[in-house]
């Protein structure tokens, strides 16, 4: 590694600075709590961590003392050295470390067994490391969590302590990463959308949310959206039945590769599953009626709720859930359109991200190891996905052989405004079910042809979708997309049935608004409104009603000064129109 790549935009030294400090905690533990026995603790995404046995809990003011251990181990400049050893002599090393001995048994009988010595601390571990503890900086460590942990992931094994943590070569660096974390806190979507009234998980249907009055505006505003933007770009909808016969699910193979990811039951003595995903339900629609070249490209959508059986342990409000909304469409077309039909779905999915601000990376996944259909049919496949992404003028990245099994992929990963990324949307060719399921059309020379597919979504799911922008937006949607758009605040008696006639006008006009009638101080209904992230309050009082105005105040920007109703309208109409992002 040249010595300008040690730094920390360089993925592979941050790793590596991070995989030292997990080997700076392990020793921290043992010098301090002996009999700990010690797990695995690699690096990650975001930092490191350490999976630990102990007989004893570690409590907050424990994991203060290792993180100060983990600065002098640091201050002392330990040189780290790699050293191999025979599989006995390995064994003989780690006699005292159950779980390491049993690492060392499962590795093959030719794999090389290495070890990284740091002062008295010796680790089993194939590498790379800093030289030196040294090398990392004290005061940029902060250990962030402790969570219990399966032994090797096997809920049937030992429950350890994992100790996560992250380090920076500077402090700043820690400081300005810890407030971001704590900014992702106050923005967790789980947290907003109890605040807010938008959804809630409840334990009679732990993965199954429910979503509330506000929750169902906010919903319904995106898929009307949705739905516009499709008619645009050339789109039909349809809705497939949510239970289906296992013959359809052996056909389409989910029945053999997916069947413990589903739900079933059994209906007049066969066998059926609520769908885990639309397609094949899409191809029993294609397949209703013959299709002539003249009919394609076909581009079909589907907002359908698909049902998966995911563990309660990965459930995560919004994010990871057991139901919900795909917003799927599928493209039956032939060789020859796929590249024009590749850069029709890109542009559809930049309009969409653009609308709520968000910045995406395209990458491009190539054939896997265990992979269906003609290598050459691959081959074109991936061109046309990078040639049309490149005629566009967009970058990508590969993904080297992370293609599904029936065809190569663009996956876009959605950047929100703390710099996180969100595998949203994704374009998958497939050559393979139009085959399975025998699908075809008429050519221009009148023989039977077979088509080639797209499966694409640009939100994902509706679901996650909107646990995303919530945090992206902390709560305070864009006015088009708010629940409640406008708040009519009366200050007197006398303005209260002026504030009603306001409210009744903006809802003629389709705006969403509303009126507080509670005998509560104005600045207590102010704040109340400014919590609940609402766009626009409307104050009026006796001057506005004897001058036929009100008195706007936007969440952002403050008082806007008093103007006419019809001017207030006129804005507020071009704000939702346009889909400004206030």
């Amino acid at each position: 590694m040249a010595d300008n790549q040690y730094t920390f935009e360089n993925e592979q030294y941050r790793k590596t600075y991070w995989h030292t400090c997990s080997h700076v905690l392990a020793q921290a533990v043992k010098r301090l709590y002996p009999e700990v026995k010690l797990a695995i603790g690699p690096s990650i995404d975001n930092g490191f961590y350490y999976d630990l046995d102990s007989p004893f809990a570690f409590t907050p003011e424990i994991m203060e003392k290792i993180e100060a251990e983990m600065r002098k181990i640091c201050k002392e400049k330990l040189k780290l050295e790699r050293f191999e050893l025979p599989r006995a002599q390995a064994l003989e090393l780690m006699k005292d470390e159950p779980y390491k001995v049993e690492l060392i048994n499962d590795l093959p009988e030719d794999e090389v067994i290495s070890f990284y010595k740091q002062g008295e601390f010796t680790d089993l571990c194939a590498g790379p490391h800093l030289d030196s503890t040294g090398r990392i900086k004290g005061n940029g460590i902060k250990l962030t969590a402790c969570n219990a942990a399966y032994w090797r992931g096997d809920s049937n094994r030992e429950t350890l302590q994992r100790i996560y943590g992250v380090a920076f070569p500077k402090k700043a660096e820690l400081d300005e990463y810890l407030e971001k974390i704590e900014e992702a806190k106050r923005r967790d979507h789980r947290k907003l959308g109890k605040e807010l009234g938008l959804f809630t998980l409840m334990e009679e249907g732990p993965g199954f949310p429910f979503f509330l009055p506000k929750g169902m505006v906010l919903r319904n505003t995106l898929i009307d959206y949705w739905r516009e933007v499709h008619k645009r770009y050339g789109y039909v909808e349809i809705s497939t039945p949510m239970m289906l016969n296992r013959s359809l699910w052996e056909r389409s193979g989910h029945w053999d590769h997916y069947k413990e990811n589903m739900y079933t039951t059994v209906i007049d003595d066969t066998d059926f599953a609520i769908k885990p995903m639309n397609c094949p339900g899409g191809m029993l629609v294609y397949k209703s009626e013959p299709h002539s070249y003249r009919d394609l490209p076909l581009r079909v959508g589907e907002l359908g709720l698909v049902h998966r059986h995911e563990l309660s342990g990965a459930l995560h409000g919004l994010f990871r859930v057991r139901c919900f909304t795909q917003d799927d469409a599928h493209i039956f077309m032939t060789w020859d359109q796929m590249k024009d039909e590749i850069k029709n779905v890109v542009k559809l999915f930049d309009e969409v991200y653009s609308v709520f601000g968000l910045e995406y990376q395209i990458e491009v996944s190539t054939m896997p190891e265990d992979h269906m259909g003609d290598e050459k049919d691959w081959d074109f496949a991936t061109e046309t996905l990078k040639a049309a992404v490149s005629e566009m003028g967009k970058d990508y990245v590969i993904n080297e052989g992370d293609g599904a099994f029936y065809g190569p992929k663009l996956d876009f990963h959605l950047a929100d405004s703390l710099g996180r990324t969100w595998q949203c949307g994704t374009i998958q060719l497939d050559m393979q079910l139009p085959e399975r399921f025998e699908l075809e059309y008429i050519g221009a020379d009148g023989e039977k042809h077979r088509p080639v597919m797209i499966h694409r979504v640009v939100l994902g799911s509706i679901e996650r979708f909107i646990g995303v922008i919530t945090e992206h937006f902390a709560g305070a949607f864009p006015t088009w997309l708010s629940p409640v758009q406008v708040r009519v605040l009366p200050v007197t008696d006398r303005a209260a049935e002026y504030a009603d006639e306001i409210e009744a006008k903006l809802t003629a006009k389709g705006f969403r608004a509303e009126v507080d009638h509670r005998s509560e101080k104005l600045g207590y209904k102010i704040r109340e409104g400014r919590n609940e992230r609402i766009p626009y309050l409307l104050i009026v009082g006796d001057k506005d009603l004897e001058n036929q105005t009100v008195s706007p105040r936007h969440r952002a920007e403050g008082d806007l000064g008093a103007m006419s109703y019809d001017d207030f309208e006129a804005m507020l109409t071009e704000v939702v129109a346009t889909k400004e992002k206030k």
